[in-house]
């Protein structure tokens, strides 16, 4: 079974630790495995803030979002279950988007890999991006929007994403040169604190692009 510490359970589920451990507070998350002071969660974590996600988007309080997963682990009927997650989440959407998979756009959206053409059909390979563009009344001009924004922030992204590479680099070369001793041979350690410091890089620079953008977005309105 696959474990993931709480810096990567959040870099995968795109939820902030701070958030996390506020779910798991609430009762909405169920308990990590402990091993001494280490927390370790796996798949199941992975799909619950999945579904309290799409929940609280959806208008739902954290008791009816408490509710839904108690009957969820108390092992209710799976009809009864699946009935209320399409009353709650509705139909599925379709993630293709009907347009030629020879356009332009669909070129860029390929070339960005943000889709892929399966069976001569644009496919999303983002959900989230799916769900918002399929649903919207000119799909095209959202697409649009999203390959000008690709375009606008390529170069930024190169240097961003060398300017954090440097950082935890350097960050691993000041750890190593204080605790060479203590942690000599403990490759596993080295290992963890690399994966640890470039989960923690992506998660800082994912918050502060999310807070910049809040503010000029909400300027621009």
């Amino acid at each position: 079974m696959v474990e993931y510490r709480l810096g990567e359970l959040s870099e995968l589920s795109g939820v902030s630790i701070r958030n996390i451990r506020a779910y798991r507070e609430r009762g909405l998350l169920d308990p990590p495995r402990r091993e001494g002071r280490s927390a370790f969660y796996d798949d199941r974590h992975l799909s619950q803030l999945g579904t309290i996600n799409e929940l609280l988007r959806k208008g739902y309080t954290s008791a009816h979002i408490a509710e839904f997963l108690s009957s969820m682990r108390e092992g209710h009927d799976l009809a009864d279950l699946l009935g209320l997650q399409q009353a709650v989440f509705g139909p599925p959407r379709p993630a293709t988007l009907d347009i030629d998979a020879e356009s332009d756009e669909a070129r860029g959206l390929v070339s960005y890999g943000l889709a892929e053409v399966v069976d001569g059909r644009v496919t999303f390979v983002d959900p989230n991006i799916a769900q918002v563009v399929v649903a919207a009344d000119e799909p095209l001009r959202y697409v649009q929007t999203i390959l000008r924004v690709a375009d606008g922030v390529a170069d930024q992204l190169d240097e961003l994403a060398q300017s954090v590479a440097e950082s935890v680099q350097e960050s691993l070369q000041a750890g190593d040169g204080l605790s060479r001793v203590s942690r000599r041979g403990d490759e596993a350690v080295a290992r963890r604190r690399a994966t640890d410091f470039r989960t923690l890089g992506r998660r800082v620079v994912t918050d502060r692009l999310e807070d910049v953008l809040t503010r000029y977005l909400a300027a621009a309105e």
